[in-house]
């Protein structure tokens, strides 16, 4: 049984980071969530690191089930874990998977802009820039004027609006006002 901290989890991270091992530390991971008691980081969280390492590992199929364990979780985590499964689920070649997914957190509402950035930078890489200027603009709306996630849901939205060749509006006014 344990009490997980921020920084049993950052030891874990560094340690991988020297030893470029990314199935290791997934494992590690999960062994931190088996044995969690309690925490000053959720199980979820750490499960969602674990699918990220799996994920660097070459392993999709450990990912997505790490993933799906911290959407039944349920607990606290900077971005929702079903982007995640999205974005893994057209890394395996299972588009309409993934926008089901992604329909799903629409439905749900309520996204974090961090969620937002996610799945902009998702569906970027999959092609489908229409959805992706959807959730750039649905994050940037959202995000704290001046954050960095702010800034970073604007640049990528800047980047899709002209790949798109869509005229500038208040939203990119807002980026110019960032620099």
């Amino acid at each position: 049984m344990a009490h997980v901290t921020h920084e049993q989890v950052e030891r874990l991270l560094e340690q991988t980071l020297l030893a470029d091992d990314h199935e290791d530390l997934a494992r590690r991971l999960e062994a931190l969530v088996e044995a969690y008691v309690s925490g000053d980081i959720s199980r979820a969280a750490i499960l969602v690191l674990a699918a990220e390492e799996w994920r660097q590992s070459g392993q999709p199929g450990r990912a997505l089930d790490c993933f799906q364990r911290a959407v039944d979780d349920g607990g606290e985590v900077s971005i929702d874990p079903r982007a995640g499964i999205a974005d893994t689920l057209f890394e395996l070649e299972q588009p309409d998977d993934g926008r089901a997914v992604i329909e799903a957190i629409r439905a749900d509402g309520g996204v974090a802009p961090a969620t937002a950035l996610t799945l902009a930078e998702t569906l970027v890489a999959y092609g489908d820039l229409r959805e992706a200027h959807y959730w750039a603009t649905e994050g940037a709306q959202g995000a704290v004027k001046g954050s960095g996630e702010h800034t970073a849901l604007l640049r990528t939205r800047y980047r899709i609006r002209v790949d798109l060749g869509l005229p500038e509006d208040e939203l990119d006014a807002q980026l110019d006002a960032s620099h």
